[in-house]
């Protein structure tokens, strides 16, 4: 799968768009909504992004859309900058992915003292946190650990009890990781699966690739790796293929990118979790709409997560 990487201001320029450092006037009196993503070298985001631009494209009298984001997961600080950008925009609404729960919680309450309506997705920001600086920013997004829970149960019908399994975790400190850890440990425990390794590889297939080869010599019997993405996935598979152990060891990963349906198709990967990344934005940003018009109040929203296989896939 090609990556495709992207620098922290970039910011495409199409009707309706507008372009960082530069202060984009409104138009017409509409809206206008910063979309801040992360890990844009991630087809996840990409995805994210594009069913932005689209739904915005189709409601161009309704608001203007900024598109940004930071190329790689541990880019905090940029993302940190990218928030005060906006601020500095007098931008109407932020919807943020943010890249560590805990770190864009100060940058997010910069924004909602600036009286910008700020939407928080994809990876929740920490309650506690949250609660220490006097803020509460609504979460639209899906349950993680139901997610990863649905990845797990299926997995746990082709194994049996006692079988070895190694969970590979996303980035440490970010909700989504630690939620999708939960779920995937829960189902594991329930089914009577022992965990022999649990290792982070911080998203990256790269990581995951030598994490993984680095467990399976000590681990002859391990049956199955239970990975938090799909990008760690691909890493996951590639490990296991080039110690000829396909066949043996099950992966499976979150997200339902284009690479994880290649893999299940040719029977390299199990199963993943449709989070739908295409909309994941649109709610946001549509809460977001909603909140400036006064036709909702800020609360929790729970999105939907499904299972993609081998089998869903032919439908």
């Amino acid at each position: 799968m090609r990556k495709i990487m992207f620098t922290a201001a970039l910011v495409t320029v199409l009707a309706g768009f507008c372009v960082l450092p530069t202060a984009c006037g409104r138009r017409d009196g509409r809206p206008r909504v910063a979309l801040i993503m992360k890990a844009l070298n991630n087809e996840f985001f990409k995805t994210m992004e594009d069913g932005a631009k689209a739904h915005q494209r189709a409601n161009s009298s309704q608001y203007e859309l900024l598109s940004t984001g930071i190329s790689i997961e541990t880019e905090v600080d940029k993302q940190s900058g990218l928030v005060d950008q906006m601020i500095a925009q007098r931008v109407d609404a932020i919807v943020l992915t943010p890249a560590d729960s805990k770190q864009l919680v100060l940058p997010a309450k910069r924004a909602l003292d600036a009286n910008i309506v700020v939407v928080n997705i994809d990876n929740k920001l920490d309650a506690d946190t949250m609660k220490k600086v006097g803020v509460k920013i609504p979460f639209v997004g899906p349950d993680n650990a139901k997610g990863a829970r649905k990845v797990a149960d299926y997995l746990v019908t082709k194994l049996n009890k006692g079988d070895k399994v190694a969970i590979i975790d996303g980035m440490p400190g970010t909700y989504n990781a630690e939620q999708r850890h939960k779920g995937f440990e829960q189902s594991m425990r329930d089914a009577g699966m022992q965990i022999v390794a649990s290792q982070t590889a911080e998203w990256d297939t790269a990581k995951a690739e030598r994490v993984v080869a680095n467990i399976l010599p000590g681990q002859p019997d391990l049956k199955a790796v239970l990975c938090a993405n799909d990008l760690m996935a691909e890493g996951a598979a590639a490990a296991v293929e080039a110690a000829g152990k396909s066949k043996q060891i099950l992966v499976v990963g979150f997200d339902n990118t284009t690479a994880a349906q290649v893999l299940i198709r040719a029977g390299k990967m199990l199963a993943t979790a449709d989070q739908h990344a295409d909309r994941q934005a649109v709610w946001g940003i549509e809460y977001a709409l909603a909140i400036l018009e006064k036709k909702a109040q800020p609360e929790d929203k729970e999105t939907e997560v499904d299972l993609i296989t081998a089998e869903s896939l032919r439908k």
